[in-house]
């Protein structure tokens, strides 16, 4: 009888810990969803709601509001990565940043609240924050290349590159096909305006960084 109870007890801590995996990819699969079509100010209870979840399972699962945006986009901060590394190990140094350009204004595009998630600060979530710093220094070595190879303008800035994210950005908020084919039609006309040899001088850089989009998007945001 012991042993019985034994096995029983085992069953149920099995289908236990299934469950508890099946609400979590539920609520990501649901967090995913609504922050690509809202952003990620959407509440926690209709990512709950969604889920098919209560909201106290989804804060067992995950802690703090960060803690579940920073989970849900772990796969867009690891492409966005590999699309720097891609583009740093491309021998073209212009064609590398091109590609950089187009392949993360598309994400923007793709999911409404990459930017905004990308963007905010996660104190707790360190690797995060390590994908922030790695991509602001990894996009300075791109410029630098690109701009000894000859083929970028010497007057670029890194921090443009956000200024033309900012500008992307704002494009998500249409529906697709347009806000696709916006994107794209912006992207190459800022890349063709990038390229070395423009006769006109540009005013100084705004300097826009990770922090000051950052800052910028919580004013944006009431926060």
């Amino acid at each position: 009888m012991p042993a019985q109870a034994s096995q029983n007890g085992a069953v149920k801590a099995g289908r236990l810990r299934a469950d508890a995996r099946d609400n979590r990819e539920r609520i990501l699969k649901a967090a995913r969803e609504a922050y690509a079509a809202q952003g990620i100010d959407v509440p926690i209870s209709a990512i709950a709601r969604r889920a098919g979840v209560g909201v106290a399972t989804l804060y067992r699962r995950f802690p703090t509001r960060a803690s579940l945006i920073a989970e849900a986009f772990a796969e867009q901060f690891a492409a966005c990565a590999a699309t720097l590394d891609d583009a740093l190990a491309d021998p073209d140094p212009w064609r590398g940043f091109c590609s950089l350009i187009e392949k993360v204004a598309e994400m923007q595009i793709a999911d409404r609240g990459f930017t905004a998630a990308f963007m905010s600060r996660f104190p707790s979530q360190l690797d995060h924050e390590r994908v922030r710093a790695r991509a602001e220094r990894d996009i300075a070595v791109l410029v630098r290349r690109a701009q000894q190879a000859g083929r970028l303008r010497p007057d670029f800035d890194p921090t443009d590159v956000f200024l033309l994210l900012r500008a992307n950005c704002a494009l998500a908020e249409e529906a697709a096909p347009l806000s696709y084919a916006a994107s794209r039609r912006l992207v190459g006309y800022l890349l063709q305006a990038f390229e070395a040899g423009q006769a006109k001088p540009l005013p100084p850089p705004a300097a826009l960084g990770v922090r000051q989009m950052h800052e910028s998007l919580a004013r944006g945001r009431g926060m």
